[in-house]
């Protein structure tokens, strides 16, 4: 199956794309980088690991999405708080994040069995 045709990455590709708009006249160049290789971390570790062969190397670099995918959710929870993000759009993107992990969960064990 090609990744594109993944729900799971599509949604993450497509806030990988938000983000990376919204951030985009942030000053604070720090979190601006930070954040934005956070979320485009996400569907090219799926990417990645979907055109490996092997499942051990599939689950892998889905663990390192997933990963990627907590470290986002942490950034928008501080982007919420210090008011970089309007606390509905942050709480939008977060719920997004939680919703994109529990998929990569569901394909990692798929993967994995």
């Amino acid at each position: 199956m090609d990744f594109e045709k993944l729900l799971v990455w599509q949604r993450s590709k497509n806030l990988a794309v938000e983000m990376y708009l919204a951030f985009a006249d942030c000053r604070d160049f720090g979190f601006r980088s930070q954040i934005t290789r956070a979320a485009v971390s996400v569907p090219s570790n799926i990417a990645e690991g979907m055109e490996r062969r092997g499942r051990r190397e599939k689950a892998w670099f889905l663990s390192v999405a997933k990963a990627s995918c907590a470290e986002l959710r942490t950034q928008l929870i501080i982007a919420g708080e210090i008011g970089y993000l309007p606390t509905e759009l942050a709480n939008d993107w977060i719920s997004e994040t939680r919703e994109l992990s529990r998929m990569l969960a569901g394909l990692i064990n798929k993967i994995s069995n």
